[in-house]
């Protein structure tokens, strides 16, 4: 694996590129773990720090910003279903005041939409599913705990999701920057669609959560 920077960049949480460049695959995983296992984690960019991460293990090996994609993507899913089982745990531990606490618009509008999963589609599914949606699936975690799934059917299923989402978005960024002659070239302006993209939907949970407060 090779990562390197031109310029020493202060770490930005929310820009994948910064997060990237100082911390590698390493940073993957903190992310991932946050945001699947802690609630003050919802705001990372995890769908955004995936595509970004196989793009760049698209890139040349010389060029200045390189990762390996075996590392990304035993670090995607180490930090994908590491969080959520911590999340899980959290959640069984401290119960479900810890989510009828929730003063954040965007955390209490996901913990509706996970309620709202879990009751409509069932356990399973609605496990798999909030892995693809941002707050949903920093706060589902816990509440599955908080509400009692049992053990095995949460960690069988959040194992299913966690697996096909984080490595699937990797591989969708690498299959791109595969696609695209010196990628490398082209990587600012990429990232800033990735980022921007990955942002709407966390932009409409915080607007309908405080639809909702008014």
């Amino acid at each position: 694996m090779h990562v390197a920077s031109t310029t020493v960049e202060a770490l930005n949480l929310l820009d994948p590129r910064s997060l990237l460049s100082g911390l590698g695959p390493l940073g993957v995983f903190l992310v991932l773990l946050a945001e699947t296992g802690l609630l003050i984690g919802f705001f990372l960019p995890g769908d955004s720090l995936l595509f970004t991460a196989g793009l760049l293990s698209a890139t040349a090996v010389t060029a200045p910003l390189h990762l390996s994609l075996p590392a990304v993507l035993i670090a995607a899913a180490a930090g994908a279903l590491t969080g959520a089982q911590v999340g899980y745990w959290i959640g069984r531990r401290v119960g479900p005041s810890l989510l009828d606490r929730l003063d954040r618009p965007g955390l209490h509008a996901g913990a509706i939409r996970a309620r709202a999963a879990l009751d409509g589609y069932g356990n399973a599914k609605a496990i798999v599913l909030a892995r693809f949606i941002p707050v949903v699936r920093t706060v589902l975690n816990p509440l599955a705990g908080a509400v009692g799934v049992p053990l095995r059917v949460f960690t069988v299923w959040q194992v299913a999701g966690g697996l096909v989402w984080s490595l699937g978005v990797t591989l969708a960024g690498y299959a791109l920057g595969s696609r695209i002659p010196n990628v490398d070239h082209y990587l600012l302006p990429i990232i800033a669609v990735i980022v921007v993209v990955s942002l709407i939907p966390v932009a409409l949970e915080l607007l309908r959560g405080r639809a909702r407060s008014r």
